[in-house]
């Protein structure tokens, strides 16, 4: 069972794949959004899909520090909700507060460039999303 993880942002979406065991979450790619409409991601991810055999999808849920969800959580429920219309297929959402600021953080203490890490934080994200899905419902 092969599992697919987005962190959803308004320019770019990172992805990441677990094995198949489910046990490791690995970046794939960033997908580049036009005109930040974010369902132009769709035919991407249906290929990614297919290649790589994907049986489910966790979408980052970036909730407030009170739990809450805030209009940035609302957006990525409504894109979940429209992406398990569009591929048929198990969407989950996964509680994914601070995952950015702890990959911007990583980066810079391995001292990644400001250029580079604008090109990975997305993907990073992603996999850190899927590995604390894995972690927790493996």
């Amino acid at each position: 069972m092969k599992v697919l993880g987005i962190d959803l942002g308004t320019r770019r979406i990172g992805i990441a794949v677990s094995d198949a065991m489910g046990w490791t979450a690995q970046g794939v790619e960033t997908i580049h959004l036009k005109d930040e409409d974010v369902e132009t991601s769709f035919p991407r991810i249906k290929e990614l899909i297919k290649e790589y055999e994907i049986t489910k999808i966790v979408v980052g849920l970036p909730k407030n520090m009170n739990g809450t969800i805030g209009p940035r959580g609302e957006q990525c429920q409504e894109y979940a909700q429209s992406l398990e219309k569009e591929i048929s297929l198990p969407v989950v959402m996964y509680d994914e507060r601070l995952t950015t600021q702890a990959v911007e953080r990583t980066l810079i203490s391995a001292d990644v460039s400001r250029k580079k890490r604008k090109q990975v934080v997305d993907k990073m994200a992603a996999v850190m999303i899927l590995q604390g899905y894995l972690d927790q419902h493996g």
